[in-house]
């Protein structure tokens, strides 16, 4: 079939009427920046051409050469008999407005914090230049950290992850934006090591339940696995944070951490904890702030508690 389609298309019209056929026959979970089969193969067609992501249109009929119609079908083939991410199949993934280059060494971005950085945290951060020092923990791709560098263009910023493959990909995406001499790329577990005082803390670390992480789609399966699950409830990682921020924040610093779906959980663990709940595209249930007294004040009352 696959190589039928290499010989008889010419246009990106065939490809896309194709691609979408494919897709849906294929039953693909999507969920790495695009929720259908028709986003999900312009996207893929878009990119592998080199046309912008936004002009599907114009180009609808534009007459390919062979080897172009081949490169995007064997990319339609792979995204649909073995379900890898489109991201990984470009190299290319995007957070917002900031592309990002992506492989299988880390997740393919798409974090809730990118929307809370800068002006949602004005009630806690009043102007951009009071982050001195940010850090960035399970930095992955490093995607997270290179946004904190757009928001506070001031800050000295330190990106930790436990994957040394993980911060290969960080540093590819570092050198891209010029900003080598902002982020400091660091290997370390969670906050292991780390002895500065920072005013901003942003970490999404591994949340997936156990029996969540046994469940995956394929398509997630695919991604580096200690970026997804950790511990039997998916809250270890969000453990040791807690219990270790209130010595690396400043007075006034700032925690923000991505949860997922595990409010209700995390709550019950931490009853004392004031929880800042921060609303979101999706939601207001993925993502928490705490400040540094907040962290003090209830892990105190929780502690005396037990």
């Amino acid at each position: 079939m696959y190589a039928q389609a290499a010989s008889s298309f010419t246009t990106v019209r065939d490809l896309l009427r194709f691609a979408v056929s494919r897709f849906n026959q294929a039953g693909l979970t999507y969920g790495h920046g695009t929720d259908n089969a028709h986003d999900e193969a312009a996207y893929l067609i878009l990119t592998t051409l080199k046309l912008p992501i936004d002009r599907l249109e114009p180009y609808l009929d534009a007459r390919l050469l062979p080897t172009e119609v081949k490169d995007v079908i064997d990319l339609i083939e792979r995204r649909a008999e073995e379900k890898v991410p489109v991201a990984y199949l470009t190299h290319e993934a995007w957070q917002g407005e900031f592309s990002f280059y992506v492989d299988e060494r880390v997740l393919v971005p798409r974090s809730f914090i990118y929307e809370l950085l800068g002006e949602p945290l004005q009630p806690w951060i009043e102007h951009p230049e009071l982050v001195h020092r940010a850090l960035d923990l399970c930095t992955g791709s490093g995607c997270l950290a290179i946004q904190l560098a757009h928001h506070y263009p001031d800050a000295e910023i330190d990106a930790v992850d436990i994957s040394l493959d993980a911060l290969e990909v960080a540093a590819i995406n570092v050198q891209n934006y010029g900003l080598e001499e902002q982020i400091q790329l660091i290997h370390s577990d969670l906050c292991e090591g780390l002895e500065e005082a920072y005013d901003l803390i942003i970490a999404n670390p591994p949340y997936v339940d156990a029996e969540s992480v046994d469940a995956l789609p394929q398509e997630y399966l695919h991604e580096p696995e200690i970026a997804l699950g950790s511990g039997e409830d998916g809250l270890d990682a969000t453990r040791e944070i807690l219990r270790r921020a209130p010595e690396l924040l400043t007075e006034h610093g700032v925690l923000l951490v991505e949860i997922g779906h595990n409010r209700e959980m995390l709550e019950e663990c931490f009853p004392n904890l004031p929880f800042m709940w921060m609303e979101t595209a999706s939601g207001d249930g993925f993502v928490f702030l705490l400040t540094r007294e907040d962290l003090i004040n209830g892990l105190a009352l929780d502690e005396a508690a037990e």
